[in-house]
């Protein structure tokens, strides 16, 4: 259904399990960075109605998101640690040059939206179903229908205000790149790291 290249190594899942603070940490700032996407998304491309009204919904659903996590973390005795750079985001963000027409700017945007909505929701099934913390398996599995949910909203906004072929190629392309970046990933207790 998501269309990932390269599923992610379950193995990841015992290097999350030595150290679950650190994943809620990530985690809490990938919630707050969604709200943040949705959010310059409204402020950028303020004409186009429809994809405003679902952005203002999604940043209320992802800083929802956000104090589930933070919630969890206080409930634990833990405080929420310092954001830290999220390399597979910096790298994927290389794929598309920069410039063009603000169609294609808010294309290229909706694809990238898309497909770590599309990773995130396949680390969160994994964490479900993998995890020995029962409370975060349960916990990741109904985040896991919320993302997958997103993935596909982004990605039919990008059909839906670009040329559909075009945009399913560069989707593709997008999926070949994002496989690649995978395979030196997944060594880290992060949720795309």
């Amino acid at each position: 259904m998501l269309g990932l290249k390269l599923p992610t190594d379950p193995r990841w899942v015992n290097i999350v399990e030595k150290n679950i603070e650190e994943i809620l940490t990530d985690h809490a700032f990938c919630e707050q960075k969604a709200t943040s996407t949705a959010i310059s998304l409204i402020v950028s491309f303020p004409e186009y109605t429809e994809l405003v009204q679902e952005m203002v919904a999604l940043v209320k659903e992802e800083i929802s998101h956000f104090k589930m996590v933070h919630d969890i973390i206080l409930k634990r005795g833990w405080t929420l640690g310092r954001d830290r750079r999220d390399d597979y985001v910096v790298q994927l963000i290389k794929f598309f040059p920069k410039g063009g027409s603000r169609t294609t700017q808010l294309v290229h945007r909706l694809l990238y939206a898309a497909l770590i909505e599309a990773r995130s929701c396949e680390r969160f099934r994994l964490l479900s179903e993998e995890l020995q913390d029962k409370e975060l398996a349960d916990f990741y599995r109904k985040l896991m229908v919320s993302e997958a949910n997103h993935y596909t909203m982004f990605l039919g906004f990008a059909r839906q205000y670009g040329n559909k072929k075009e945009v399913d190629t560069k989707w593709q392309q997008l999926l070949d790149f994002e496989s690649k970046i995978m395979a030196n990933l997944g060594k880290n207790e992060t949720v795309h790291g």
